[in-house]
């Protein structure tokens, strides 16, 4: 029988504050078990298993930070669109640094197409809409993004950037900068290269 009280919700709820707490992977359904003083068998009529319970965390914390991004981007456009979409990653990253990680977590495509994922593509769409890129370029930019802003985000979480001047707070609006007069300033796309043939005439 469940044990009154525990709920799929509160127990996603109970790891996502654990992973803030202790890191995502050491999320569990066996940790979880123990923080609320009873057996495992207990949680497993609210969740199918660890998996089941770190898939729930990345779906509450994918659409959390959705949120957040939705609220900081109203009425805005262009650069400062772009700043207030990076900087609300960012600052989500390092107030829940578990579940930015569980935000990561690579989803089934079942988890992913009911997940907030879309909602992230469509927010970083609408900024790049502001800099008048058309396909293919516009994927492009929102890979070009991601990566920026994932990369950037990793490594000062990791210390990458605590030894060195000048701190990081100096370095995250240049580095926002830089990517809006990218933006504004797009690479023409390059051409297909032709093949060469080689001397038999096969293309190499």
């Amino acid at each position: 029988m469940p044990r009154a009280g525990l709920t799929a919700e509160r127990l996603t709820r109970a790891g996502a504050e654990m992973a803030d707490e202790v890191g995502f992977d050491k999320v569990t359904v066996a940790a979880l078990a123990r923080q609320f003083g009873v057996k495992d068998a207990s949680l497993y009529s609210h969740v199918k298993s660890s998996q089941d319970l770190r898939t729930r965390i990345a779906l509450l914390a994918l659409a959390e930070l959705a949120d957040r991004v939705s609220a900081a981007l109203a009425g805005r456009a262009g650069k400062d669109a772009l700043e207030a979409f990076a900087n609300a990653y960012r600052d989500y990253a390092r107030e829940h640094p578990g579940r930015y990680a569980a935000a990561q977590l690579r989803l089934d495509p079942d988890a992913a197409a009911a997940s907030a994922g879309g909602r992230h593509a469509r927010m970083t769409r609408a900024i790049l809409r502001g800099y008048d890129l058309t396909e293919p370029d516009q994927t492009h930019a929102v890979r070009l993004l991601g990566s920026v802003f994932h990369g950037y985000i990793s490594l000062e979480s990791g210390g990458s950037f605590s030894h060195s001047a000048p701190s990081t707070q100096e370095t995250w609006p240049r580095v926002l900068d830089a990517l809006d007069a990218l933006l504004r300033n797009w690479p023409a796309s390059r051409e297909p290269q032709a093949v060469q043939p080689d001397h038999d005439g096969h293309g190499k």
